[in-house]
C-alpha cells in the first residue's frame, strides 16, 4: 500500500525512490511487524485471557508442564496480523506470489482459529477432526499448486541444491508435490509447538533464510551467478520473509519462557504452511528439508513412534514428539529450547552454504 502510494512520488520527490528497493522495504516490513507486535501483543493476550482461551495441558505428558494450565493461547492471531500488516503496507500488490502465499497463511491461520476455538473456548474436545483438518489443508495447498501449475512462466522443474545439473521436470505431478511440500511443513511446525519459543525461534530462522534466497531468485543476475532458478517476481517475498522475521521476534517477546501465551494451531498450521509456501514459490522445496531439520525430526519422531509401537509393540522415545523425549530423560526446557535453536541456525548456515555448493 506505501509503495503504491509513495513511489510513484519518486518522479517528484526523490527521496520516496528509497520504495522502489527491496532491501529497504524489507527492512522496514520487519520493523513494522515489531511495532505491530509491540503494540498490539499486550492487547491480543487480555483479549485472549477474557475469552477464557486458555490452554489445556495433557496429563500424560511431562510433568513440568502442569504449571502451564491456564496459559493464554491462540495467540497465533498477533503473529497473523504481524505479518499481514506489513506485507500489505510495504509490498507490491500487483505481484501474484505474495498473493499465494498470503492465501495459504490466512487460510491455514483460520483453519487453525476454528480448531482451536472449538477446543479452548466450547470446550469441544474434538475441534476440528484430523480428518477434516487434513481436508481442508489439501484443498487450500492444491488450489496454488494447480494455479502455480498453469502460471505462465513458473517452472514444474526440481531443482537440488548440491546438484546443478539435476533438473527432473514433473510435469502434472508438481501439483500433488507442492501440495505435499506444503502441507507436510505445516503439520511438521505444528507438532513443534510444543515448549515456550521452541517453534517459533525456527521458525523465524527459516524465515530469514528464505529471505535470501527469495531475494536472489527474483534477481536474474544474482540467481545466474548462483546457478539458481531465477523465477520473475519472487524477490518481492523477501519482503513477507521480513514480516514473518518481524513478527517471530516480536511474539517471541511474550512467548519466550516461561511463556505469557501460546500461538495455538492458528499460528503453527500458518507458519508451517508459510515456510512451505515459500520453499515451492522460490523453487527451493529440497532445501527446506536442511533449513527446516528441526521440524523434520520432529515430525519423524512422531511417524517412527506411532509406527514402532503400532507394529511392534514398543516405543523408540519415551514419549514423541522428540522434545518431550527429552524432557523425560531430565534436561531442562530452556535448556532443550536454546539447543534446539543452535541447531537451527547451524542448519540455516549449511543451507545459505549450498549456494556457492552447485
Amino acid at each position: 500500500m506505501l509503495y503504491h502510494l509513495l513511489y510513484p512520488l519518486a518522479a517528484d520527490i526523490k527521496l520516496f525512490n528509497v520504495f522502489k528497493y527491496l532491501t529497504f522495504r524489507t527492512i522496514y516490513a520487519m520493523i513494522t511487524a515489531l511495532v505491530v507486535s509491540f503494540v498490539i501483543g499486550p492487547w491480543v493476550v487480555r483479549k485472549l485471557e477474557s475469552l477464557q482461551a486458555r490452554q489445556v495441558i495433557r496429563t500424560d505428558g511431562p510433568e513440568s508442564h502442569l504449571k502451564k494450565q491456564g496459559t493464554p493461547t491462540m495467540g497465533g492471531v498477533l503473529i497473523l496480523a504481524s505479518i499481514i500488516i506489513p506485507t500489505l503496507l510495504w509490498s507490491d500488490l500487483t505481484n501474484i506470489y505474495i498473493w499465494l502465499a498470503l492465501f495459504i497463511i490466512v487460510g491455514y491461520g483460520i483453519l487453525g482459529f476454528v480448531d482451536d476455538y472449538k477446543k479452548v473456548v466450547e470446550k469441544n474436545t474434538k475441534g476440528v477432526t484430523p480428518r477434516q483438518k487434513m481436508f481442508w489443508q489439501i484443498l487450500m495447498a492444491g488450489s496454488v499448486a494447480t494455479v502455480l501449475y498453469i502460471l505462465p512462466g513458473f517452472s514444474e522443474e526440481l531443482f537440488f541444491p548440491f546438484f546443478k545439473k539435476l533438473h527432473p521436470d514433473l510435469g502434472l505431478l508438481y501439483i500433488p508435490f507442492a501440495t505435499l511440500v506444503i502441507v507436510g511443513a505445516s503439520n511438521a511446525v505444528n507438532l513443534t509447538d510444543g515448549l515456550d519459543g521452541l517453534a517459533i525461534g525456527p521458525v523465524s530462522i527459516n524465515a530469514a533464510t528464505y529471505m535470501i534466497f527469495a531475494y536472489i531468485a527474483g534477481n536474474f543476475k544474482l540467481a545466474t551467478y548462483l546457478q539458481m532458478p531465477y523465477v520473475v517476481g519472487t524477490g518481492e517475498l523477501s519482503i513477507l520473509c521480513g514480516a514473518m522475521v518481524g513478527a517471530g521476534l516480536g511474539f517471541l517477546w511474550y512467548n519466550s519462557y516461561p511463556a505469557e501465551v501460546f500461538m495455538g494451531d492458528v499460528g503453527s498450521l500458518s507458519l508451517g504452511g508459510g515456510l512451505g509456501t515459500l520453499a515451492v514459490l522460490t523453487k527451493q522445496e529440497f532445501l527446506l528439508v536442511i533449513v527446516g531439520g528441526v521440524f523434520v525430526v520432529e515430525a519423524l519422531s512422531v511417524i517412527f513412534q506411532v509406527g514402532s509401537y503400532k507394529y511392534r509393540g514398543k516405543r523408540i522415545f519415551r514419549m514423541a514428539p522428540i522434545h518431550h523425549h527429552f524432557e523425560l530423560k531430565g534436561v531442562a526446557e530452556p535448556k532443550i529450547i536454546v539447543r534446539f535453536w543452535i541447531i537451527s541456525i547451524i542448519l540455516a548456515l549449511v543451507a545459505i552454504s549450498t549456494l556457492k555448493l552447485r
